[in-house]
């Protein structure tokens, strides 16, 4: 079963800008909107929340390079 939506009010350049992305995706305007939303509704987005753990956990990728650039750029000044 499917449902009705409407939305009102959409500010032209968005629209303009949402033609353009379905363009690009060789879809419909309506097929582009129903794959907006279900990326954004889809159960395997994370959270902030999840993310900035994600972040914490994974820690940068090279922990000794901010710093040594962080000195070379004082010692330059």
């Amino acid at each position: 079963m499917s449902v009705t939506l409407s939305i009102k009010n959409v500010p032209v350049e968005l629209v303009k800008r949402l033609k353009r992305k379905a363009a690009m995706h060789k879809r419909s305007l309506h097929g582009e909107l129903i794959a907006i939303l279900e990326e954004a509704t889809s159960p395997g987005r994370l959270t902030v929340e999840e993310l900035w753990q994600e972040a914490r956990r994974l820690g940068p990728p090279t922990p000794g390079d901010s710093t040594k650039m962080i000195r070379e750029d004082r010692d330059s000044r």
